[in-house]
């Protein structure tokens, strides 16, 4: 495939920025690069306007810089709300990705990142809070805070309400036994009648006389 060289006059990410001279394919340079503008051949008259586009890519990266540097301080505020589902045992389905971190970001924050800025070593599978490392700028790094919440209603606690009624029926049935000895005592307190005396033979002899 033939190659040809241009310099770029506006920055297009993996391939470079103002004022680099590259070589890209003679189709790719001639039907999109020149027609957009982004690039111009390679001529001595070109060659004089690399300083210009040189300090136009100073004033661009030194404006990328402040903006990343200023969006850094604010993001390191935030915390970012996933909301997953999860099984019985608490264990999510599926992971939390740097597209899904990307898309809250825009949609709670309003702020616009590239999926590609957000470094996760391997995907969050787990619940909880989470620092992610965020590589804004060649030069600037932040943490953002994610916290990963359930969506799934927590089971209702069935076997500790079984539990708690079984303690009040025992509480009630062991109250029964102690009602016995009030009874009881009641028994004892209560005067029984005297019976009567036997008449003594030696007065059953008076009367009889």
């Amino acid at each position: 495939m033939a190659k040809t060289e241009v310099i770029l006059t506006h920055n297009i990410v993996g391939l470079g920025g103002e004022s680099d001279q590259v070589k890209v394919a003679a189709g790719y340079a001639r039907n999109y690069l020149i027609p957009q503008g982004m690039a111009i051949p390679v001529t001595g008259a070109n060659k004089r306007r690399l300083e210009v586009l040189k300090q136009r890519r100073g004033e661009r990266e030194a404006h990328e810089l402040n903006t990343m540097t200023e969006l850094s301080k604010s993001i390191s505020k935030l915390t970012c709300l996933i909301s997953v589902k999860t099984g019985e045992d608490g264990k999510m389905f599926g992971t939390v990705t740097s597209g899904m971190i990307a898309d809250q970001l825009k949609t709670q924050f309003d702020v616009t990142l590239e999926k590609k800025k957000i470094y996760l070593e391997h995907p969050i599978r787990t619940l909880g809070d989470h620092d992610v490392e965020l590589r804004l700028h060649t030069d600037v790094t932040t943490t953002l805070k994610v916290r990963v919440e359930s969506t799934t209603p927590a089971p209702a606690p069935v076997a500790a309400e079984a539990d708690g009624k079984k303690e009040v029926r025992t509480e009630k049935r062991g109250r029964r036994p102690e009602a016995a000895p009030e009874i009881v005592e009641s028994a004892e307190k209560k005067p029984r009648a005297a019976k009567p005396e036997k008449a003594s033979k030696a007065e059953k002899g008076s009367k009889s006389e």
